[in-house]
């Protein structure tokens, strides 16, 4: 589950960012497509961080639905969990004198 959810959580974002570009395209001329790339870099990233931060601020302030809310619209309604270091199994010992 979690590597979907991280993979919803990556392409939500890149598609927010490309429809908010499309979106920017109307009446709007750009001179060439490394000038489109970087518009859709950078709301790409502004949308991913503004749902985090406002996912990170839901979860302060106790606001479950708008934790929720901040998790849909970055493509899952939760962060994903990745264990620790200290969740992880060790490997069964050997059995002694074989």
């Amino acid at each position: 589950m979690n590597l979907f959810t991280s993979f919803m959580r990556t392409v939500v974002p890149i598609v927010a960012g490309l429809v908010l570009t499309l979106l920017v395209h109307i009446g709007v001329r750009f001179g060439s497509a490394s000038v489109a790339s970087v518009v859709t870099t950078v709301l790409t990233g502004a949308y991913y961080t503004v749902f985090r931060l406002l996912e990170n601020l839901a979860v302060k302030i106790r606001s479950r639905p708008l934790a929720t809310v901040a998790g849909v619209l970055l493509g899952w309604a939760t962060p994903p969990d990745y264990p620790t270091a200290d969740h992880r199994t060790a490997p069964a010992p050997a059995p002694a004198g074989h």
